[in-house]
């Protein structure tokens, strides 16, 4: 069975800006675009008609809020406004990288991330105390294009990893998200019931034969 990890507030800490309008607002004056004085209302307000479940990346957000007002973010300057506005501090979580080794020692290990800002589960991966190589497939909302809970993110990554949605655990920290792989006959652990150093000795346990 693969078994496949949420990334924020599951195997690490990020800690993001106390307001990102303001936050994007601050790089995109930096780059020389001009922010329309109602910037927050713009920034809250929906301008990308999406499907349900589909992720907006946050510049397309961005740059559709500028237009929206009139104002235009040339030299793809909403693209690296909104990478440098949540340019990450990661702290691991205690046990996370025991978590994933344990799992890579039973199959295919995954990622599976809500994330609408580009590279940033890369760069957060690069800060981060975990070792890349044991995942062998990262999915982000982002570029898949979907988000959990919806089927399609948990299907992208269980095809990644050739396995499948029914045959994955997904250890996360949001029911109402990660739970949603429970839908399509996969396991759901939360590390509020296993934390990440008990998740070792959570596997050994379900891997024990019954007698």
């Amino acid at each position: 069975m693969a078994v496949s990890f949420d990334l924020f507030g599951t195997l690490v800490a990020v800690e993001y800006p106390a307001d990102p309008a303001a936050a994007v607002a601050s790089e995109l004056d930096a780059r020389g675009v001009a922010v329309p004085d109602d910037w927050g209302d713009a920034y809250r307000e929906v301008h990308v008609d999406a499907p349900e479940g589909a992720e907006v990346p946050l510049p397309a957000h961005v740059s559709a809020a500028l237009a929206s007002r009139g104002r235009a973010a040339p030299d793809n300057a909403a693209r690296r406004a909104v990478v440098s506005a949540f340019d990450p501090d990661v702290r691991t979580r205690d046990g996370a990288s025991e978590a994933v080794a344990a799992a890579a020692e039973r199959g295919p290990v995954g990622l599976l991330s809500n994330c609408s800002v580009p590279e940033l589960v890369a760069r957060t991966l690069v800060r981060s105390d975990l070792d890349r190589d044991a995942f062998d497939a990262v999915t982000t909302s982002v570029a898949c294009g979907w988000r959990k809970p919806d089927r399609r993110a948990f299907e992208v990554l269980a095809d990644a990893l050739g396995s499948t949605a029914d045959e994955t655990i997904h250890v996360g920290d949001d029911p109402e998200t990660d739970g949603g792989i429970e839908r399509l006959g996969g396991r759901f652990v939360d590390v509020r019931d296993v934390p990440l150093p008990a998740f070792p000795a959570w596997l050994e346990v379900r891997d024990r034969p019954c007698r």
